[in-house]
């Protein structure tokens, strides 16, 4: 069996995603990503550490590695309408707001809100 290396890889993955959400919810957002990196990687069938994973990247400015990570999520759940929303998101704040509209109208549609 391997040894963990890091603090990173350190508990269950129980304990690793109950540490990540801490070092979220504390605003760590660095922190966390390095942890849910390893998690989302160990388990890319699970939504919660992927999508925890992508609100980190766009936290601590990695845009980029968000909108990758956002979008292999809508290829495995095209449904999941913050996904959507994260990546509109993700998108204008790249200075791409043609490409953020649909993703933008698509998240809203699925929440509901539609224009008068």
């Amino acid at each position: 069996m391997n040894a963990p290396t890091t603090y990173f890889e350190h508990g269950t993955a129980a304990e690793r995603w109950e540490r990540a959400r801490l070092f979220f919810d504390a605003k760590e957002y660095t922190t966390a990503a390095n942890i849910l990196e390893a998690l989302a990687g160990e388990a890319p069938e699970q939504l919660a550490p992927r999508l925890l994973l992508a609100r980190a990247y766009y936290h601590c400015a990695r845009l980029s590695r968000a909108e990758h990570e956002l979008r292999a999520i809508l290829e495995r759940w095209p449904v999941e309408d913050y996904a959507q929303l994260m990546l509109g998101r993700t998108l204008e704040r790249q200075g791409r707001a043609d490409e953020a509209r649909p993703h933008l109208r698509i998240a809203a549609a699925m929440a509901g809100e539609f224009p008068e």
